[in-house]
């Protein structure tokens, strides 16, 4: 399929297509008119790189994870998986310290709103 198909079938912005595909994260072949040719495969990479995106992750670091769970790594896969779990773990810990933060904020605010609603 074409770009534009792959843009519209996935919602992804062509431009952003296109940059998936210079960061390597997707491959597509080359008609011999130049045109970029993507199989139905493509789909689901997008699929996957938006919500590797989603939880926060750069394309560098999809990549990595993109090489580990394809298979790409042969003698350094432990190694670059264990890393990027590492990352994940990092990552899930930076969100466990927001969502703390923001339920202390919570508990204050319902605070505030009882306290003005009792003093109407």
């Amino acid at each position: 399929m074409k770009i534009s198909q792959l843009s519209k079938t996935t919602g992804a912005s062509i431009r952003s297509i296109r940059h998936y595909e210079e960061t390597q994260l997707l491959t597509a072949s080359r008609l011999k008119n130049g045109y970029r040719e993507f199989d139905e495969a493509a789909i689901e990479r997008i699929k996957t790189i938006k919500a590797y995106l989603n939880l926060g992750l750069t394309t560098k670091q999809i990549e990595e994870t993109l090489k580990c769970t394809d298979g790409y790594y042969e003698d350094e896969a432990e190694q670059v998986c264990r890393e990027m779990i590492h990352i994940y773990e990092e990552m899930l810990l930076e969100v466990n310290r927001k969502m703390n933060a923001l339920a202390v904020v919570k508990q204050e605010l319902e605070e505030q709103s009882r306290q003005m609603k009792d003093s109407l």
